[in-house]
C-alpha cells in the first residue's frame, strides 16, 4: 500500500497492525492463566512443592505476556477515538458499554488478582491464592468476552435503535447484544484458539527441555495436561467453527462467499478444499473462479445449511439478489439486489437529512407532518442505511484472495494439529515422547504456526466483512476521523516500530526465563 493511499486505507492499515499486534499476546493469556490455575489446583490438593515450582514457572512466562497484552491493548482502544470518530460517534452509546464493562470490572479483576497471583506466595493463604489465581484467568476470559461482545455486534447489529434527532444509535436491549448468536460463536471460537495457543507452546516449550535432557519431570508433566487442554481446544474449535460458519450465512453471506472464493451458488454446494484462484475473475465476467481446485460435494451446503441440497449464494448471486434465503431469525426471505439495497440506503439518508432541515421548524405542525412522514421511510429502509454510502457493487466485495487463503491456511493448520495433539497424547502414553526427536523438532516448529493459524482466522472474520465497520449500516469511508492520512501514516510508522521492539523485547525476555528454566529462577 503506497503512502498516498486514502485516509481510509492509512487508518485500516493502522488498525490493523495494532490488533494483529495485540493477538499476538492476547491468545496465549487466556489460555495459560487456565492451565496455571489447573497446576495450582494441583498443588494445593496434593501439597506436592513440585507443582508449585510448575505453577510458578508458567506464571512468569504469564505475566511476561500479560504486560505487552496490555498496553498493545489500551493503544487499541484509544484508536476508536483518533482514526474513527465518525463511526464512535453513530454507535458510541452501543460499543462503549461493553469496552466500558470490560475495563470497570473485568479488567480489574483480572488485574487485581494478577498482582495476588504473581507476588503473594507465602503472603497469603494457598485457598486465597488459589482463589486469586483462578480469578485471574477467568478475569482474562471475561476481559476478552466483553471486547468480542463488541466486535461481534460490529458484525451482526441487534438490540438497537436509530434516534434520528441525534443521529446516534441507541442501545434498546442489551442482553441481545451480549448474547447474540455471533457473540456466542465469536467468544467461543476465539478462546478456544486461545487455549490451543497455550497449550502448543506450553509443549514446545517442554519439548525443548526434553531436546537439552534437563527438567525431565517437570516437562513431561507439564507436556500430560497441555496434551489434553490441547485436544479439548482442538475439538472444541471444530465445533465452533461450524456454529460460526451458520451464523456467518445467516448474518454475512458475501463473507462466506469469499471464504469460499465462490461466484455462482448452486442446490448442493461443494466445499473447495484446495484451490488456486482465477485473478481475471470478477462478479460480473464468466471466467471459472478458479486455476485448479480439489472440492468436496455438497459439503459446504450441508455446512451452512444442514442440507445438503441447499442453495448457498455466491458473490454474484448476492450482488444480483432475487435468490430465496433465511434470515438471522430463520425468517425466509428473497434476497435484493445491491442496486435496490443502494436505493433503499439512498432513501433512509435523504428521510434523515430532513431531520436536520425541520426539526427546528417553528411551525410545529409541518414539523411534525415532515418529521412523522420521514421517520416512516427511516424505519422501512434504515437496516441498508449504509449502502447509500457505496457507489458501485464492487465496493461490496471483500479482498476475495485474502480471505479465500487466510481461511484454508487457517483450516489446513488446524488439521495439523488435530494429528500433532494426538500423536504427542500416543507417545505420552507409551512413555516414549523424549525419544523421538523429530517430535520435538516438530513441536517446536508449531509455535510459530500456531500463531499463524490464530492470526489467519482474524484476518478471515475481519478482511471476509469489509467493507463495513458495521455490518450494512456503516463503510469504512464513512467511519473516519476528519484528520490528515499523513498524520496517521506517522503514527502508523511510529507503532510498528514500538510494537516490534515490544514484541522483541518480550520473545527476549521470555527467552531468558525459559532458559533460566523452573530450577534457574529465585523466588521470594
Amino acid at each position: 500500500m503506497l503512502l498516498t493511499s486514502s485516509l481510509a486505507d492509512a487508518s485500516r492499515l493502522q488498525f490493523a497492525l495494532t490488533a494483529m499486534y495485540h493477538w499476538l499476546f492476547v491468545p496465549l493469556t487466556l489460555g495459560l492463566g487456565i492451565l496455571i490455575a489447573i497446576f495450582e489446583t494441583k498443588y494445593y490438593r496434593s501439597g506436592d512443592e513440585s507443582w508449585k515450582n510448575l505453577t510458578r514457572f508458567w506464571s512468569r512466562i504469564f505475566a511476561i505476556n500479560f504486560a505487552c497484552g496490555v498496553a498493545t491493548g489500551i493503544i487499541l482502544e484509544f484508536e476508536f477515538g483518533t482514526n474513527w470518530s465518525n463511526y464512535s460517534w453513530f454507535v458510541g452509546d452501543i460499543f462503549g458499554a461493553p469496552l466500558a464493562i470490560e475495563g470497570i470490572f473485568a479488567f480489574f479483576m483480572e488485574s487485581t488478582f494478577f498482582a495476588v497471583m504473581y507476588f503473594g506466595w507465602n503472603k497469603v493463604s494457598k485457598g486465597f491464592h488459589l482463589l486469586s489465581t483462578w480469578l485471574t484467568a477467568i478475569g482474562a476470559n471475561l476481559s476478552a468476552y466483553w471486547i468480542l461482545t463488541a466486535n461481534a455486534w460490529m458484525q451482526h447489529p441487534v438490540g438497537v435503535e436509530f434516534n434520528p434527532m441525534t443521529g446516534r444509535n441507541e442501545m434498546v436491549d442489551f442482553w441481545s447484544i451480549v448474547f447474540s448468536s455471533t457473540t456466542l460463536s465469536k467468544f467461543s471460537h476465539s478462546v478456544m484458539s486461545g487455549f490451543l495457543v497455550a497449550a502448543i507452546v506450553v509443549i514446545a516449550i517442554s519439548c525443548w527441555y526434553l531436546k537439552k535432557q534437563r527438567n525431565r519431570e517437570f516437562s513431561l508433566r507439564s507436556i500430560k495436561y497441555a496434551t489434553v487442554f490441547g485436544l479439548f481446544a482442538i475439538f472444541a474449535l471444530m465445533a465452533t467453527g461450524h456454529t460460526s460458519a451458520v451464523t456467518v450465512t445467516r448474518t454475512q453471506p458475501m463473507k462466506l462467499a469469499a471464504m469460499e472464493g465462490l461466484y455462482r451458488g448452486e442446490n448442493g454446494t461443494p466445499f473447495v478444499g484446495f484451490a488456486v484462484l482465477n485473478p481475471k475473475k470478477t462478479w460480473d465476467n464468466d471466467e471459472n473462479p478458479y486455476l485448479f481446485n480439489i472440492s468436496f460435494p455438497k459439503v459446504l451446503s450441508f455446512i451452512a445449511n444442514g442440507d445438503w441440497n441447499s442453495f448457498v449464494p455466491g458473490i454474484s448471486d448476492i450482488i444480483e439478489g432475487g435468490y430465496k434465503y433465511k434470515d438471522a431469525n430463520g425468517v425466509e426471505k428473497t434476497a435484493l439486489s445491491f442496486q435496490e439495497k443502494v436505493d433503499r440506503g439512498n432513501m433512509a439518508r435523504r428521510a434523515l437529512s430532513l431531520y436536520a432541515q425541520y426539526k427546528d421548524e417553528p411551525d410545529t405542525a409541518k414539523r411534525n407532518q415532515i418529521l412523522s412522514q420521514a421517520k416512516v421511510y427511516l424505519d422501512e429502509n434504515f437496516e441498508y442505511f449504509g449502502y447509500g454510502f457505496l457507489k458501485s457493487p464492487e465496493e461490496s466485495i471483500p479482498n476475495v484472495p485474502l480471505t479465500f487463503y487466510s481461511f484454508r491456511v487457517m483450516v489446513m493448520l488446524g488439521g495439523y494439529f488435530i494429528l500433532f495433539l494426538i500423536v504427542c497424547w500416543w507417545l505420552m502414553k507409551k512413555k516414549v515422547l523424549e525419544k523421538k526427536k523429530w517430535f520435538i523438532f516438530f513441536a517446536i516448529l508449531s509455535v510459530p504456526l500456531v500463531y499463524i493459524c490464530a492470526e489467519a482466522g482474524w484476518v478471515v472474520a475481519e478482511v471476509g466483512r469489509q467493507p463495513w465497520t458495521i455490518q450494512d449500516l456503516l463503510p469504512i469511508g464513512a467511519s473516519v476521523s476528519g484528520v490528515s492520512s499523513s498524520n496517521v501514516w506517522t503514527t502508523f510508522i511510529i507503532f510498528a516500530v514500538l510494537f516490534t521492539t515490544l514484541l522483541i523485547a518480550e520473545l527476549k525476555i521470555a527467552f531468558n526465563q525459559i532458559k533460566k528454566g523452573p530450577d534457574g529462577i529465585k523466588w521470594n
